[in-house]
């Protein structure tokens, strides 16, 4: 009878050990995950986005990890919609996808959605030949358009949409 181990034979030992650890584990958190309540649409909303987002620039969840300063696991329970960020993460996530942090927080509920036709803020949002910075651009200058526009329409002025009457620079002013 043999006392003493070799060391390939603890190892293999020391390894089936922590396997079974890791799988038993693994099993109870996986329980968990699948009896916690769901978190919100928005959660999933925000995950999604997150997603397009991270596709679009080619980046891959580890890099984008490692840039906004979360763990891998956790970013992928939020792009899955199983976790939902605070403003502080939302916002290191934005910085990590070099888009503004405004952008994640109207996808989460935390900000309300710009004025306007939402179609056309999608589409400004969703046009890969414009950078972040010229999309903030263009949505500010789109809604303060609405903001006026919309100040500005009489009940004879919305009966002809199609053809405003021009403004002189004094009624601008």
């Amino acid at each position: 009878m043999r006392l003493v181990q070799t060391p390939s034979e603890f190892v293999r030992e020391q390894v089936t050990t922590v396997r079974e650890t890791v799988d038993r584990v693994a099993g109870s958190v996986a329980e968990s995950v699948a009896s916690a309540p769901k978190v919100s649409a928005r959660a999933s909303q925000v995950g999604d986005y997150i997603r397009e987002q991270r596709s679009a620039a080619s980046v891959s969840l580890r890099e984008l990890a490692r840039a906004a300063g979360v763990s891998n696991p956790y970013l992928s329970q939020v792009e899955r919609g199983l976790r939902k960020p605070s403003a502080e993460i939302l916002a290191a996530i934005a910085r990590g996808l070099k888009i503004s942090a405004e952008s994640l927080y109207e996808q989460a509920g935390i900000l309300d959605r710009r004025s306007g036709n939402p179609d056309t803020v999608a589409a400004i949002r969703s046009d890969l030949a414009l950078s972040e910075r010229h999309k903030a651009v263009l949505l500010e200058l789109y809604e303060t358009y609405v903001r006026e526009h919309g100040a500005a329409r009489t009940p004879e002025s919305s009966s002809h949409p199609q053809n405003p009457r021009p403004r002189s620079s004094k009624e601008s002013a």
